[in-house]
């Protein structure tokens, strides 16, 4: 059994490393855990802790054929997956108006868009507006300009929607769109109170007795240019995404990294759900 355990995760590290392209560093992330695997399944939890840097498509791409996959209550499409169950030490506390620092560690550029907006966890959407995006992000025809690694967003007074802790994240998403890989980030917070100041924030546990604001990035949203991407967008056909290569499209992709086949179907569903999700508050 430790064999095939350790076979496993050797072959999921490898998937890993063909895929490995960008994550938030700074502040703590959400990160795999029990919660994640008995949702999304074993698989990909070793798909994870071999290198959380992935793509979604890459998570969806390892389920295949997987039975302990649930891929109602994986929602890989908000956060990868990633679980606030998995993260209740990892919650930062913010103030409306504090200017939050983020670091985000790129290791292979892919042409796309990407932005960092307050999500519902809940509903998986866009709390009120977009805080930062791009619409030329990570070109891999220049070197990567500095203020899309390292930048800050202000915190939006979100009203009560965001005052549990795991209600809502902060979310960096990128869209690599040209390779059809998708990347996120989520941060927990909680907003302890009103006012401006500036700085990363503090750690505060879920048994923390305040009020707790989450802001939430979109799972798979971008708004540039009235183009939004929509991190939902494959959570309804992720059992198909890499059976299905015969009746597949794929992107064409960089030589470094993993060919990933997505179903025609799936592809047509991800602009709808964009849609839908950036129109909640708007």
């Amino acid at each position: 059994m430790q064999n095939t355990v350790s076979k496993a995760m050797a072959s999921a590290s490898l998937i890993a490393l063909a895929s490995a392209h960008g994550f938030i560093t700074s502040p703590s992330p959400r990160m795999p855990g029990d919660a994640f695997t008995k949702a999304c399944g074993q698989q990909m939890y070793y798909n994870q802790m071999g290198d959380n840097y992935g793509n979604v498509q890459g998570e969806l791409q390892v389920t295949n054929g997987q039975t302990d996959y649930d891929v109602e209550a994986c929602k890989v499409w908000l956060c990868k997956g990633f679980m606030y169950d998995d993260n209740t030490e990892n919650v930062q506390e913010y103030t409306v108006g504090q200017e939050v620092a983020i670091s985000v560690d790129i290791r292979a550029p892919h042409t796309g868009v990407a932005n960092v907006s307050v999500v519902s966890t809940s509903s998986d959407t866009i709390i009120g507006s977009v805080l930062k995006s791009w619409d030329n992000y990570a070109s891999n025809s220049a070197t990567i300009p500095e203020d899309q690694k390292e930048f800050t967003v202000t915190i939006p007074d979100v009203g009560s929607e965001c005052s549990k802790a795991g209600d809502c994240v902060l979310q960096w998403f990128w869209d690599a769109a040209d390779i059809n890989q998708t990347y996120e980030s989520c941060i927990d917070f909680v907003v302890g109170g009103s006012g401006s100041s500036s700085g990363s924030g503090s750690s505060s546990g879920a048994s923390s007795s305040k009020a707790a604001s989450s802001s939430s990035a979109p799972s798979s949203s971008v708004a540039t240019n009235n183009n939004v991407a929509s991190s939902t967008a494959f959570s309804t056909a992720a059992t198909s995404t890499a059976a299905a290569s015969s009746a597949a499209s794929s992107e064409e992709a960089d030589p470094t990294c993993e060919v990933v086949y997505v179903t025609a179907s799936a592809a047509a569903e991800k602009p709808a759900r964009r849609h839908r999700r950036h129109a909640r508050h708007n």
